[in-house]
């Protein structure tokens, strides 16, 4: 019924820069917030960022002024552009949404995830 499609992760060094794409479809009535949160290996899930789809933005304290979560609702796409890159910041980033559907209701839907790994 919904589906959360990530792109974008991949191999960059330390201090290099990596935009994700995550784009919803499905039977959408609404997209109420998308997020992408993240996941180390042997880590628990941790909050990047969210966004609302009136733009109001939510941040990781850690991760203000490295990272910007936007997105394009006319295609139900969020974005998040990540900035000096540390190797700490590897791990596999999730897109997260809450969405109200066609049929009636609201679900918490995620992603497959996409791999970022930054080496150093």
């Amino acid at each position: 019924q919904v589906q959360l499609v990530e792109s974008g992760g991949g191999l960059v060094q330390a201090g290099g820069s990596l935009r994700l794409s995550c784009v919803a479809s499905g039977s959408i009535l609404s997209i109420v917030r998308m997020g992408w949160y993240r996941q180390a290996p042997g880590k628990q899930r941790e909050l990047v960022a969210t966004i609302a789809s009136g733009g109001s933005t939510d941040y990781a304290d850690s991760l203000k002024g490295r990272f910007t979560i936007s997105r394009d609702n006319a295609k139900n796409t969020v974005y998040l552009q990540m900035n000096s890159l540390k190797p700490e910041d590897t791990g596999v980033y999730y897109c997260n949404a809450g969405i109200l559907i066609r049929a009636g209701g609201y679900g918490d839907y995620w992603g497959r995830g996409t791999q970022v790994t930054v080496s150093s």
